[in-house]
């Protein structure tokens, strides 16, 4: 008896960290999308002529390679965190669906005394 309710002791943790590791990939999306708008507005605020004639590895092509690699940076931290969410749901429901198991066999156990 005590070691089923390890184990679902376990399986809610265990939900617990996953909902909580996804809800903080999506906290880390605002920050990360301004500091994206603030790299795009210093790099597009300079004149196109600038920005074509910069020499490669310089300051300001690596700025436009950060740009770049951005947005899926971004859609990690979107898709992940909600794939992290949604992991965390299905273990608590695999949980709860042990728990409605164990009952009938639990009362037949007591009927049965």
């Amino acid at each position: 008896m005590k070691k089923s309710m390890i184990v679902m002791m376990a399986i809610m943790v265990l939900s617990l960290v996953f909902v909580i590791w996804g809800i903080s990939m999506h906290a880390q999306v605002s920050t990360e999308e301004a500091k994206f708008h603030g790299l795009q507005e210093t790099y597009f605020s300079m004149d196109k002529v600038t920005r074509d004639s910069a020499p490669a590895g310089s300051e300001i092509n690596q700025q436009l390679v950060e740009i770049q690699q951005y947005p899926s940076d971004l859609l990690r931290l979107k898709l992940v965190g909600v794939g992290r969410i949604l992991v965390g749901i299905y273990v608590l429901l695999f949980g709860i669906l042990i728990a409605l198991v164990m009952m009938p066999v639990r009362l037949g156990k007591i009927i049965k005394k």
